[in-house]
């Protein structure tokens, strides 16, 4: 069988490696195998943390809301039973928005669905 030489392809895999771990601490950005093992673990943490950001921004919009509602005089559990009850279709992200930039017009949705049972 003829000799394979791969000193262009490992080369290019190589550089390709470094190219991805450039400005990690140490070794991680320098020798191969270790930097290998640091790409590897970056990308599950990369794709782990796009998962925990969603849950974070979710409990983020629920404790805003939470504080808004409890100043206009009514419970969160209660504010949302009742805005679906009537069918209004705004999301956490938004009532949030609302409650940050808006706080009137939060204010007048609290208070159309404040008598509703």
């Amino acid at each position: 069988m003829t000799r394979v030489k791969r000193g262009v392809i490992s080369r290019q895999k190589h550089k390709k490696l470094h190219n991805l771990t450039k400005g990690y601490r140490g070794t991680q950005g320098k020798l191969v195998r270790v930097a290998k093992q640091a790409e590897l673990h970056a990308r599950a943490y990369a794709y782990h943390g796009r998962k925990i950001k969603k849950r974070d921004f979710r409990a983020l919009w629920i404790a805003r809301i939470g504080e808004a509602a409890k100043k206009e005089g009514i419970s969160y559990s209660k504010l949302v039973a009742k805005l679906k009850k009537v069918n209004v279709e705004l999301d956490r992200k938004i009532l949030s928005e609302l409650v940050v930039n808006d706080p009137n017009t939060f204010k007048k949705i609290v208070e159309s669905i404040r008598n509703i049972q």
